[in-house]
């Protein structure tokens, strides 16, 4: 959360602590790369400006070992090959990060089952003491909106009790959905924000130390601001909560109504992971009347500076 800090105290410097704000964050400006699942793309990430790797893991095989057991790989279903395993993705990015101080990378690890989340546990514990850079562990735990029963949601509580023995990551939780360009109406139903509370508490998670943030499609989450902001006031107190804003390719969007959510939760509060025309017509750089926080910031930023200069006034007299 971004914080003010004013100094009374007259002297050289008391114009530029004034005005100084501590720890302000702007989630919105981290940038994404989005399905990194193949060599090619791991290394061409690594060498970029890129601050969060996504990728996808499934249980399959390596093309270079089609018939040997199957084992946690990058892809996305229905591809069950791939020429990178997840042990191996793991450690090119602990590679980089670590030869690389001023330019480390988050990494978000998207389990697109039970089966592949559980089979790479054991891997994760041998590497976390290594990891201390944003790890984030995704998996779509409730079925959610459209009506979507074609894709099976990873089971609630063998991901939450796992993600459980690793305090410091991350719980990237979401919803499976069912949306594209021929869609305008759907919401997270209360049913879904109840599902994923239920779920949240039943394991614990307000009384551990994690972070959530919870992914939402944004064509869907952009007609469900009262939805999605009761859920995270939900956690507000127990856990430190975030949305992550996600967008398939030509996904329908109601841009206004998508900003007004973002700047109603607070640029703090907000990652945003969609496709650059997406992100080009949300203008996040200008926030227009919808950045109330901001506003109000510099609004206090103002009172302080005129408090401070009516003190110095008194003072020289």
């Amino acid at each position: 959360m971004s914080k003010l800090f004013v100094f009374w105290m007259i002297n050289e410097d008391f114009l530029v602590g004034i005005t100084m704000v501590v720890g302000a964050e702007n989630l919105t400006a981290i940038t994404w790369a989005h399905a990194v699942n193949s060599q090619e793309l791991l290394t061409a990430t690594l060498a970029s400006n890129i601050d969060m790797i996504e990728a996808d893991i499934v249980l399959g095989h390596l093309i270079s070992d089609p018939n040997g057991p199957e084992i946690p790989v990058m892809g996305h279903p229905p591809v069950n090959t791939s020429d990178i395993s997840l042990s191996s993705f793991l450690q090119q990015i602990l590679d980089h990060n670590g030869q690389n101080a001023g330019r480390t990378k988050g990494v978000k690890l998207d389990f697109k089952s039970t089966e592949v989340f559980t089979g790479s546990l054991a891997m994760l514990t041998d590497l976390w003491s290594f990891m201390n850079y944003p790890v984030w562990l995704n998996a779509d735990i409730i079925r959610g909106p459209v009506n979507n029963t074609g894709t099976n949601p990873v089971d609630a509580n063998s991901f939450l009790s796992g993600c459980r023995a690793f305090p410091e990551a991350i719980l990237s939780i979401g919803w499976t959905t069912r949306w594209g360009p021929d869609f305008t109406e759907g919401t997270y139903t209360d049913d879904q924000i109840d599902s994923m509370s239920s779920a949240i508490r039943d394991n614990g998670i307000p009384r551990s130390s994690h972070p959530i943030t919870f992914p939402v499609r944004a064509g869907i989450a952009a007609q469900s601001q009262t939805q999605l902001t009761n859920l995270m006031k939900a956690f507000n107190e127990t856990n430190t909560v975030t949305l992550t804003i996600w967008s398939s390719e030509n996904d329908n969007v109601d841009v206004a109504k998508l900003r007004s959510l973002i700047f109603a939760v607070g640029i703090d509060k907000v990652y945003v992971d969609v496709p650059k025309d997406l992100l080009d017509q949300l203008d996040l750089g200008n926030p227009g009347n919808g950045a109330r926080k901001l506003a109000q910031l510099t609004i206090m930023s103002f009172f302080c500076l005129s408090m401070a200069l009516f003190i110095s006034h008194l003072l020289a007299k």
